[in-house]
């Protein structure tokens, strides 16, 4: 229950910063942890499930939102991870943009990365 309350908190206070300050101020926050260790598929799940929990609570709670939020949640713990941002493929005139959260090769927040081009990723690994 501990760690779904600091989820929710921290998915809250990203959201936030998201529309008070900007992205890359809440990234230099998340990138100054120092995060170089690979997390374990348990750990990986666990933030998954609490953040994804999380954002149904916290209105507006964007995959983008998502992303940085879990890349907080590792780096505090010490693991690695980047956010990845994509386009969808074949929309159009309208832009579709995504973000994941991957660690390693395992995409822990933002679903399936098929019909998506890949942008860039931000993190620390």
């Amino acid at each position: 229950m501990i760690f779904l309350g600091r989820c929710l908190l921290v998915v809250t206070a990203v959201r936030l910063g998201l529309t008070v300050i900007s992205y890359n101020r809440i990234r230099a926050v998340v990138m100054r942890l120092d995060a170089r260790q690979s997390a374990d598929v348990a750990d990986l799940r666990r933030v998954a499930w609490g953040i994804a929990a999380a954002a149904r609570l916290v209105p507006r709670a964007t995959c983008l939102t998502q992303a940085l939020s879990g890349q907080y949640i590792l780096a505090r713990q010490g693991h690695a991870s980047k956010i990845r941002i994509g386009i969808e493929r074949g929309t159009g005139k309208q832009l579709k943009a995504h973000a994941w959260l991957v660690s390693e090769h395992h995409i822990v927040l933002g679903g399936s990365i098929d019909g998506f081009a890949h942008l860039v990723d931000y993190g620390s690994r």
